[in-house]
């Protein structure tokens, strides 16, 4: 190499480093830059780092730092690049107090200003970046994603979880109607759950889901759901048979009345609850505090009171607290299950809908039955303080504007 001259020398360097360089990191580039830097000095006396540099690219404070690290006693461990310690400096010990102003911007309520200017905005990366930016922090949209991280944020959607102000006997009318359900199981007397589902828009409308298709060919349906006023939008009013795990379903076309959801019931009996309780001389429903359902509807209890004149049994009854619908059996027993058979499918027909709540199955084994009800019910119906005042209702001591009972009439 002595007989080389300088250019030629480097040129040297320079294919060695190609040769070599894909396979070091970036602690080994600056140690091989620096040994050959130093094998260059004891070969010539200096001028190591500056043919280095010159054959490489890489930077003579880079060379120094490796020369440093190979005199150096204070070796890095085997496997490390840098110290420990070393990079970058974190955004927030930069720039002191920026996560806490990052925390006041999305969550200006409990731990900022309520006047903030995000107060009433969506708070994305974006604009919690350029409101920080105004506040003199230098910072970029990702470094926003990363300090929300830090701080134990992540987008998240809404859940439903507040059922609204809690009854103080709310635990023990669920006990209380949990033991009924029990005493008339064990006589082998029906106890159903009822509810009315949300009405449905019937016609070529979205219907929230997926279904499968051949690729590039999904389902073409309506943009807006203005509704169809020929076909107009139908009503399903559910019973559901706790201990059998059956269900029905009256798919109403009218209005969602007192004297619809009692038709209801009355039609299940006939279709269903007839042959599976021949000799029953009770029947129990448990139902929301609300709906055409409610426990304060005159309609209501004047319409069973027909039905347990008609049927020739005691009707009981046990309502929910309100704001507790959720926990009525037949929501997550049956019409979960409902929405989950025609998710992603058009309601076309009202024929379209009794067919696929009929068609409804589970591996548990419920199984449902569906029928149109083309009656039209009457909305706003008065009840007066006589007609009132000739049900046979007799109340529990415990709540007894929840938990009643309806027997037959004196008068048959």
């Amino acid at each position: 190499m002595d007989t080389l001259n300088v250019t030629e020398k480097i040129g040297l360097i320079q294919q060695e480093f190609h040769f070599i360089s894909c396979f070091l990191d970036e602690r080994r580039v600056r140690l091989w830059c620096a040994a050959r830097a130093k094998a260059y000095d004891l070969a010539h006396g200096r001028g190591g780092v500056s043919a280095v540099h010159k054959a490489t690219g890489i930077s003579r404070p880079r060379i120094y730092k490796g020369l440093k690290e190979i005199e150096s006693e204070d070796k890095l461990h085997k496997g490390r690049v840098r110290k420990s310690g070393g990079g970058r400096r974190k955004i927030a010990e930069k720039q002191p107090g920026i996560l806490e102003a990052l925390e006041n911007l999305v969550e200006p309520l409990t731990r900022g200003d309520p006047e903030s200017p995000l107060r009433w905005t969506c708070k994305s990366t974006y604009q919690l970046k350029d409101e920080l930016i105004l506040q003199g922090y230098e910072i970029s949209q990702p470094q926003v994603g990363k300090l929300l991280g830090k701080l134990g944020y992540s987008l998240q959607s809404n859940r439903k979880t507040e059922e609204g102000g809690e009854h103080y006997d709310r635990d023990d009318q669920f006990r209380y109607i949990s033991e009924k359900i029990i005493y008339f199981q064990k006589l082998g007397l029906p106890a159903v759950s009822v509810d009315t589902k949300k009405k449905e828009n019937i016609g070529n409308y979205e219907n929230k889901g997926k279904e499968y298709h051949r690729k590039g060919q999904p389902e073409r349906v309506k943009v807006y759901d203005f509704i169809d006023k020929e076909l107009g939008k139908v009503a399903p009013y559910g019973i559901y048979d706790i201990g059998k795990n059956t269900g029905f379903v009256n798919v109403g076309i009218s209005s969602d009345t007192a004297e619809f959801a009692v038709n209801s019931i009355r039609n299940w009996w006939y279709e269903m609850g007839r042959s599976d309780y021949p000799d029953a001389a009770e029947l129990l429903i448990t139902a929301d505090c609300g709906g055409s359902n409610s426990n304060r509807a005159r309609l209501w209890k004047t319409e069973l009171q027909k039905l347990a004149d008609e049927l020739r049994m005691t009707v009981s009854v046990c309502h929910f607290p309100p704001g507790t619908s959720k926990w009525n059996k037949i929501e997550h027993r049956m019409f979960c299950h409902i929405t989950k058979n025609w998710r992603g499918r058009p309601l076309l027909s009202r024929e379209t809908v009794v067919n696929l709540i009929g068609n409804t199955r589970t591996k548990k084994g419920l199984k449902i039955r569906a029928k149109l009800d083309e009656n039209i019910y009457e909305k706003g119906r008065k009840i007066t303080d006589r007609e009132l005042e000739s049900v046979n209702i007799e109340r529990s001591d415990f709540h007894g504007e929840w938990n009643y009972r309806i027997t037959m009439s004196n008068i048959q």
